[in-house]
């Protein structure tokens, strides 16, 4: 993928992960079908780093812009097996689901409150409320986590989908190491289905089970020969290159739900207990000076 902004100054935070969808061209109505296609012709097209530069933008306005005034027009665009394929941003939409996550930050309030005023949050979850009246549909391409990645994500991929750069690895190679995965929809799906059989029929109760749930409904939403792509983002940027290339929270995930398959309760809770605890262990690097 080219950048509009090759050899810029971007910003190299915030420090998180990105579950994406792309859909081919036949999943799109008119007009926006054409829309992508003349889009994608383009000859350069915007990063992930250009995306995260765009949504800071508005948080360091005067006053803050805790989502844009319009839609975005941009999206991210990939091929496969000869098929294009977009990701749409969708940064307003996206911004305005964010606030539902505020809570969930493990951040004093009166932190919160100073970096999002309670009034701002407020005009723009009401005016979330009514667009949402006009768009009951509308859901994003594009999942993100602040400073970890969800373990229900990894439920989604194979080791073998593994794709890790360090520094220097080939002619587009940036200043940080890379780890992302990529896998067929059809794929991701049977994954989280087989994931979730497992899960309740071991432990029903258990808050995986909302999870696998929730990102198994979120999969149905798209066109099946769309492709899912797991991308570690910017925590490449608080995880060492070494912990990068030794990380295989994938395979992991994969050897736990093995296990609950077959029976072995306890391999499955320690893996996922070490596995929490690691990430647990990134996450509060957060509040690290």
């Amino acid at each position: 993928m080219r950048s509009r902004n090759a050899g810029g100054s971007v910003p190299k935070v915030p420090y998180a992960a990105y579950l994406r969808v792309y859909e081919p061209l036949a999943a799109f109505p008119e007009p926006e079908r054409s829309h992508w296609a003349d889009y994608a012709r383009r000859e350069r097209l915007p990063t992930a780093q250009d995306e995260l530069r765009d949504a800071l933008t508005g948080l360091v306005a005067q006053p803050v812009r805790l989502a844009p005034s319009a839609e975005s027009a941009d999206a991210f665009v990939t091929t496969v097996d000869g098929v294009v394929c977009v990701c749409p941003w969708r940064t307003r939409l996206r911004s305005w689901q964010a606030l539902g996550e505020v809570g969930h930050w493990l951040m004093p309030q009166p932190v919160v409150d100073l970096a999002l005023p309670p009034g701002v949050r407020q005009r723009a979850a009401d005016e979330y409320d009514r667009w949402r009246e006009r768009n009951p549909d509308a859901r994003p391409w594009i999942r993100s986590a602040l400073w970890h990645v969800p373990v229900r994500w990894f439920a989604l991929f194979a080791d073998d989908e593994r794709i890790f750069h360090k520094v220097g690895d080939g002619p587009d190679a940036g200043d940080a190491p890379a780890l992302s995965y990529r896998t067929p929809m059809v794929e991701a799906r049977r994954r989280v289905a087989r994931g979730l059989r497992a899960v309740r029929e071991a432990m029903p109760e258990g808050p995986l089970v909302d999870a696998l749930t929730d990102v198994g409904r979120w999969l149905e939403e798209f066109h099946p020969r769309s492709l899912v792509e797991l991308d570690y983002g910017g925590l490449i940027y608080t995880i060492s290159e070494d912990q990068l290339a030794a990380d295989r929270s994938v395979a992991e995930v994969a050897e736990g739900l093995a296990a609950l398959a077959a029976g072995d309760v306890e391999r499955a809770t320690r893996l996922y207990e070490e596995l929490t605890d690691r990430w647990m262990t990134i996450r509060e690097r957060q509040f690290a000076n």
